[in-house]
């Protein structure tokens, strides 16, 4: 069905049988050709098309059915060789588009992978289970072992915050140690790039006794929580870190 059925006037879409069977001018074509360069539904359309060329020939050259040989002549026609070949190369060219935004999509996808073990040391030092306390402890062990670290302490929230970093080759490993947060909030490690990006790091979500509470009644809420992340950026080209909760409200900043 064409997208413009229904409509009484005539569009672009409605083109591509002509142009399939090579009864439009070269100016018409070439306008057509414009347009198929950028229509996914035509070019579904003209291949189907393109299939029927000889069989439509055929009919109109039935005996007894009225038509000339003339008419199957322009029925079997096809696209001159200059406007197939403009053609190919426009739509060659588009799909290379499709292809490189799938690059990115999967890179995009390769950069949350290496970021995933790290996002997962989310658990507190004083998490119950084996497993969960060798996952902080490793986290707060690469912690420990970063020599680059930046502080700050926000005035109205009274939030703490410490991240380590380290260069590696596909960018920036980061860990952040948070200190003096209560829940229960869900919280992102944000990096600011100097050009302005943004890049969620790792996210995670504060329980009611909160972390790194140095007054509170209970050792596990008075540790703090240690969560690692991954960008893409060198530390020379971030300007700043933000934990921010998840309905933007800034909880502490940390410049880099």
């Amino acid at each position: 069905m064409s997208p413009n059925q229904g409509s009484s006037v005539p569009s672009e879409h409605e083109t591509v049988g002509a142009y399939a069977l090579g009864i439009l001018d070269d100016a018409e074509a070439t306008a057509f050709e414009a347009h198929l360069a950028g229509c996914e539904w035509c070019a579904q359309q003209l291949d189907e098309l393109a299939g029927m060329e000889p069989m439509l020939a055929a009919l109109a050259d039935l005996p007894g059915s009225g038509s000339t040989p003339a008419i199957g002549d322009s029925l079997s026609a096809r696209p001159s060789p200059r406007l197939v070949e403009k053609l190919v190369d426009e739509v060659a060219e588009k799909r290379a588009q499709k292809r490189r935004r799938s690059f990115y999509m999967i890179a995009a996808a390769a950069a949350l992978i290496i970021a995933g073990p790290l996002a997962a040391i989310a658990v507190n030092s004083g998490s119950s289970g084996g497993g969960g306390q060798v996952t902080a402890s490793s986290a707060q062990t690469t912690f420990e072992a970063m020599s680059d670290k930046r502080s700050a302490t926000d005035p109205a929230s009274h939030a703490s915050a410490t991240v380590g970093m380290q260069q590696k080759d596909w960018g920036t490993q980061a860990v952040l140690e948070l200190k003096n947060v209560k829940g229960p909030l869900k919280c992102s490690l944000v990096l600011v790039a100097k050009n302005g990006q943004r890049v969620t790091m790792s996210s995670w979500s504060v329980p009611n006794w909160g972390y790194g509470i140095p007054t509170a009644k209970t050792e596990e809420s008075r540790k703090p929580l240690y969560i690692g992340g991954a960008a893409a950026f060198k530390p020379n080209e971030i300007d700043h870190f933000e934990v921010v909760t998840f309905d933007g409200k800034k909880i502490v900043q940390v410049q880099a």
